[in-house]
């Protein structure tokens, strides 16, 4: 538990008066218009360095060369279907990585857009699993200043640098704009996600500009945090003594990134809407059969701000209107005709011609005076459709339906409701800002890191059922005879008290029904033998749907969640790393974290027979097995089709059965919901089971195969493992207080009895009086420091369960981790390496060994901060903030890594495991209900000896009162 006495050392401190003068700070200080004291900052003309990218050394490429071989080939052959691989490290970004980025725009699971911290807009996402990083520069905020009757005047793009090809005679394009801005007295302020950008004195020596980017990322508002929309807010202060006319311009193409612009066929039309929002919307016909995306941008018109728009305008000679026109125009008037309102919609553009659009927002300022001007974008793609065929609508389509012109009204509420957004943010995050026991680096860099939730590639659609016709039929009628997608349930019982221990019959998803009607649900059905999910006769319409496919329950709130691993490693929720990332999830948005982990309890129950190969041995299985929990949800046809990952057979990993029981029981606890609870029990049940397959010797302990079965997919783990069976013995506890909660006494009983035996057998082949090996084998590294050897024991306090080792142990083993795996690489300016022989140098087994993982370093320092080493805690987690978020680290702000090396090379940008930050926060503030928790006692008297074994009839249970509200209105079978 935290002590109250925190932290005893120096903070890290950004006042914002080291970047902007008091006085320009006091002039904005209203409104929201100045940045907070505590925010992540950056002048406008840093230098944005090119980052390094990861390379393996020699041994590693020897060692890896037929693995090699067999991703390149898959890599091929999926390209030649028209798909990405998950994974691809083959082929390289036309824009190459660099430190440039800033906050996200727009909520989480619409698409995304991210904005660089010097204005350029980059990272599109708006396709799933789709990215380019390019920015797409004609999108830009620009100034127009006239003073003394016209005859001082000021123009200038909003964003420093020259544009390439600026100063071409004749040039028609965005080069011919005024790029003057330097940028030397302009600064950026991050705080997620919100932004502001400062202009002390740029363009006009005597105007201060403020422009205040806000989103709708609001904790726990399942509906406006679901919005593709953003705002920004334009505070304009005249300190001069003459009266100012004040233009700002919005330029926007219509693209979604890269060439997208080129392919033809895309209109602008302009709007006038309701509350003074005028502005231009673009329609995008996407290429590849992709889905339509409409834009808008905006601007509010007031009594002191008038709006005018350009619907269209192109950037070579060619076009009607060239940027160069806008621009001498907006230089010479500050406005458009208002008569373009009346234009309606232009021609469809030409293939390799740019359609763009702008919108003017115009005032006076007055000497001494302030105004502000609002703008707003958002674009509206309602439907997504994923390579293989399945489509859904997005989830703000239930608010916002499905039309093409969802966006006008986009904009229109982000105008009028963004206040109320920031409100509602400020009350979310100043308890935490106010906090003067935290170091300031880490107050923003909580905040920051949740960039990844907008935009590490995100999902959210409305339902958890499919819309309309959303299989391809070609995919259809090719797959079908391989498919073999099965779940084996057992009937609901609506038996009060006690578990009845009875055998269960097997039942087959095509005949599963609706837990609404207990006749139907309760019906004998073939067994898997008998009927076959997919029909071998009748066509198409007896394709029966996944079992992930049926909803949980019919009022179902918040829809369904999907996030990337990675935007280099393409697969939907990788669990392995959404137990690092999902204390995010579970503390601001629990209802998410709740599905996915309903998603997940039916990908348990559930089997696909459809062969794949495993890349890293180039053998042969299916894709997922009845009891294990899948990888990731999949790729190119989620929830349909898991398993997207297939380097490894990871129904063979150890840590992903124990972390999904782990998972779920520390949400049970922090939520106390029942319905959830008995929901998923028998997916528990399942997952603990199947795990007894990999106890080798009967000592209740699970070994690992000689293979890197486990989240560390490179280093290889002969034996018991520090991490595997610290996770392990860590789930016996949870299913343990899980059964004991819902009435399974007997398992109860037999998950302790396991974990004494286990939890013996585990010290005496791994604790050396110091710390726990890595591994009880021979090899080189198996007396290594596993930075991750206490991620059992995270969890554990983490859900309000006793520790799994005596104090001194767990102590001891932090301590070392700090000392050797922290404190030994750059004197701790790095993060925790994973890997540290025990004469302190680091383990080159292979790369992972040597890499520090940002994610695996904050769930150490959250592991610390529960073993009372709050000191230790922080100065772990600051070496991920000094190495990849200040101005002397990598430059890897809002593009974390999964990892580094001790020299910068960074691997995998915009990484899901660095949300792991937010199980610091946990830590540092346990909810109620953990602490409340009820409480097991391992060591109560035992009513099964110790060497019973998971012993079922059956192998499977049904999944059981999905509308039950409390445990009293459902109690389930289970077999045993």
């Amino acid at each position: 538990m935290v002590t109250t006495n925190l932290f005893h050392y120096k903070k890290n401190s950004w006042p914002p008066e080291e970047y902007i003068s008091k006085a320009t700070l006091q002039l904005l200080d209203s409104d929201s218009a100045a940045p907070p004291k505590q925010a992540w900052r950056r002048r406008l003309n840093s230098h944005a360095n090119i980052l390094k990218e990861f390379s393996v050394t020699f041994k590693e490429a020897v060692k890896m060369v037929r693995l090699g071989i067999r991703l390149w080939s898959y890599v091929r052959e999926e390209a030649s279907h028209g798909r990405k691989a998950p994974i691809d490290p083959f082929t390289r970004e036309s824009c190459k990585p660099s430190a440039s980025q800033g906050v996200p725009l727009g909520g989480m699971g619409s698409g995304s857009i991210s904005r660089g911290f010097r204005g350029e807009f980059r990272q599109w996402q708006i396709i799933p699993g789709t990215r380019d990083a390019s920015p797409v520069m004609a999108n830009q905020f620009s100034i127009f200043i006239s003073r003394d009757g016209g005859n001082k005047k000021y123009a200038s793009v909003l964003a420093p640098g020259q544009h390439e090809g600026l100063g071409k005679a004749g040039d028609q394009g965005i080069s011919s704009w005024g790029w003057n801005l330097s940028g030397q007295h302009s600064t950026y302020h991050a705080l997620f996600p919100r932004a502001w950008t400062i202009y002390d004195g740029e363009p006009d020596p005597d105007l201060k500009i403020s422009c205040r980017q806000i989103s709708p990322f609001i904790p726990h508002n399942y509906r406006d945090s679901s919005l593709p929309t953003a705002v920004f807010v334009y505070t304009l202060v005249n300190t001069g003594k003459e009266r100012a006319k004040v233009s700002l311009l919005f330029t926007w193409a219509n693209s979604i990134g890269g060439v997208s612009h080129l392919s033809g066929d895309h209109v602008n039309e302009p709007f006038l809407g309701e509350d003074g929002v005028a502005g231009v919307l673009l329609h995008h016909k996407a290429a590849k059969g992709n889905p339509p995306v409409t834009f808008a941008i905006a601007a509010c018109e007031t009594q002191n701000v008038s709006v005018t728009v350009l619907p269209s305008f192109g950037l070579s000679e060619a076009s009607c209107t060239t940027a160069k026109d806008i621009w001498c125009k907006m230089v010479q008037d500050g406005q458009f005709d208002q008569e373009n309102f009346n234009c309606g919609p232009s021609m469809p553009s030409l293939p390799g011609e740019t359609l763009c659009a702008a919108v003017s927002a115009s005032t006076w300022v007055e000497p001494h005076g302030k105004c502000t001007v609002a703008f707003a974008l958002a674009w509206s793609s309602p439907k997504i459709k994923f390579s293989k065929g399945s489509s859904y609508h997005r989830r703000y389509t239930k608010f916002y339906g499905t039309s093409e012109r969802a966006a006008q009204k986009l904009v229109h509420d982000a105008l009028t409701r963004y206040k109320w957004w920031e409100e509602e943010i400020e009350k979310w995050q100043n308890p935490i800002l106010e906090d003067e026991r935290l170091p300031e680096w880490y107050k923003f860099t909580l905040f920051n890191e949740l960039y990844f939730l907008v935009a590490g590639g995100t999902v959210w659609i409305d339902s958890p059922l499919m819309t309309g016709d959303v299989r391809d039929s070609h995919h259809q009628t090719k797959e079908i005879e391989t498919m073999d997608v099965n779940v084996i349930e057992a009937p609901v019982s609506h038996t009060k008290g006690a578990v009845n221990h009875t055998s269960i019959p097997k039942y087959n998803v095509a005949n599963v029904r609706s837990a609404d009607n207990d006749e139907t649900s309760n019906a004998e059905c073939p067994s898997k033998d008998e009927s076959a999910v997919f029909q071998e006769k009748g066509g198409l319409s007896h394709l029966k749907p996944s079992p992930l496919q049926e909803p949980w329950n019919d009022n179902d709130e918040v829809g369904r969640f999907l996030y990337l691993e990675g935007v280099e490693y393409i697969m939907w929720c990788t669990y392995d790393v959404h137990f690092y990332a999902s204390f995010a999830l579970l503390d601001l948005f629990p209802k998410i974290e709740l599905n996915i982990q309903r998603d997940f309890a039916k990908a348990v129950l559930s089997e696909d027979g459809r062969k794949v190969k495993f890349l890293a041995e180039g053998n042969v299985g299916i894709r997922k097995v009845r009891g294990a929990v899948p990888h990731d949800l999949g790729m190119h046809d989620p929830w349909n089709e898991m398993n997207a990952y297939n380097i490894h057979d990871t129904s063979k990993w150890k840590d992903l059965n124990s972390k999904f029981v782990l998972q779920v029981y520390r949400d049970f606890a922090a939520t106390r919901d029942m319905s959830f609870g008995v929901d998923v029990w028998p997916a528990v049940r399942i997952a603990m089971e199947y795990m007894e397959q990999f106890d080798r010797d009967d000592d209740a302990l699970i070994e690992n195969d000689g293979f890197p079965d486990q989240t560390y997919d490179t280093w290889t783990v002969h034996g018991v493992s520090a991490y595997c069976g610290c996770l392990w013995l860590a789930a016996l506890q949870a299913a343990a207080a899980m059964a004991l909660q819902l009435g399974d006494n007997y398992f109860a009983e037999l998950c302790k009895s396991k974990f004494v035996k286990a939890k013996s057998a585990f010290e005496a082949k791994l604790w050396n009086d110091s710390y726990f090996n890595y591994d009880s084998g021979s090899s080189s590294n198996s007396k290594s420091i596993q930075a991750d050897q206490l991620a059992g024991q995270w969890y554990t306090a983490s859900a309000g369960l006793p520790p799994l080792f005596d104090e001194v142990k767990i102590r001891s083993s932090l301590q070392k981790i700090f000392d050797f795996n922290v404190m030994k690489v750059r004197g701790g300016r790095m993060g925790a390496v994973n890997g540290m022989h025990p004469n302190g140098k680091v383990d080159e087994t292979c790369m992972q060994s040597r890499e520090i993982w940002s994610g695996v370093t904050y769930a150490v320092a959250a592991t610390m901060i529960l073993a009372g080493m709050e000191d230790q805690a922080f100065t772990t987690a600051e070496g991920i903030f000094l190495a990849g978020w200040s101005e002397e680290g990598y430059g890897y702000w809002f593009q974390t890594p999964e990892a580094w090396t001790t020299d910068g090379h960074f691997r995998s940008l915009i990484y899901m495991r660095p949300l792991a930050i937010w199980g610091m926060q946990w830590a540092l503030s346990l909810p109620k209900a953990i602490l409340e928790a009820p409480k097991i006692n391992i060591m109560d008297k035992l009513l099964l000896s110790p060497s019973t074994r998971f012993a079922l009839h059956e192998t499977g249970v049904r999944k059981i009162a999905t509308k039950a509200k409390c445990f009293g209105a459902s109690v389930f079978h289970c077999a045993c």
